[in-house]
């Protein structure tokens, strides 16, 4: 009798887990895509690309005007003491950590401020994304991209509604040499 009722336990356990995993669903979207395709998303680009255009034409400015003193300098060289070349030599040196920190400064500023307006983004795709699935009885929600078989749900079309989202860039094609 004992073995009996541990055997009914078991039993009853293991059919009660099945069923349990059998009625979990499991929904996948590529998240990228979302992410990508989000008017704030395009927005974003927009703005870095100008702001990158601003910095660019900055440090091109910086860089003719360092080009320009050592054109200079080196043509004046030979009519020049060594005191007054060495002196020279140093001035383009700082100019030219100037000009380094300046690209190194644009870089750091364009991926600051890109990490910063993308956080509010990704924050809403994620919300609009455990929305959904909360919406359609899904617990679990991978990522397409990582997954080999996809047969759960695909819920990028309700979260094209759900966000507004825009259509696929068209991908650009290499230029033919």
């Amino acid at each position: 009798m004992k073995n009996f009722k541990t055997l009914l336990l078991i039993a009853v356990f293991t059919l009660g887990v099945n069923g349990f995993t059998n009625a979990q669903k499991i929904g996948h979207v590529d998240y990228q895509r979302v992410i990508d395709n989000m008017p704030e998303t395009r927005a974003l680009g927009t703005t870095l690309e100008k702001l990158g255009k601003s910095y660019q034409t900055e440090i091109e400015g910086l860089k003719k005007k360092l080009d320009a003193k050592v054109q200079k300098y080196t043509a004046e060289q030979a009519t020049q003491t060594e005191t007054t070349n060495t002196q020279r030599a140093q001035e383009v040196q700082q100019d030219k950590a100037r000009f380094d920190q300046a690209q190194q400064a644009a870089y750091q500023e364009m991926q600051k401020r890109q990490a910063q307006d993308l956080e509010p983004i990704v924050l809403k795709a994620e919300n609009a994304i455990k929305a959904i699935a909360a919406a359609k009885g899904i617990l679990y929600v991978f990522d397409a991209k990582s997954l080999i078989v996809k047969e759960g749900e695909d819920l990028y079309a309700a979260a094209t509604t759900k966000l507004g989202l825009l259509k696929d860039r068209a991908e650009q094609q290499p230029a033919r040499q």
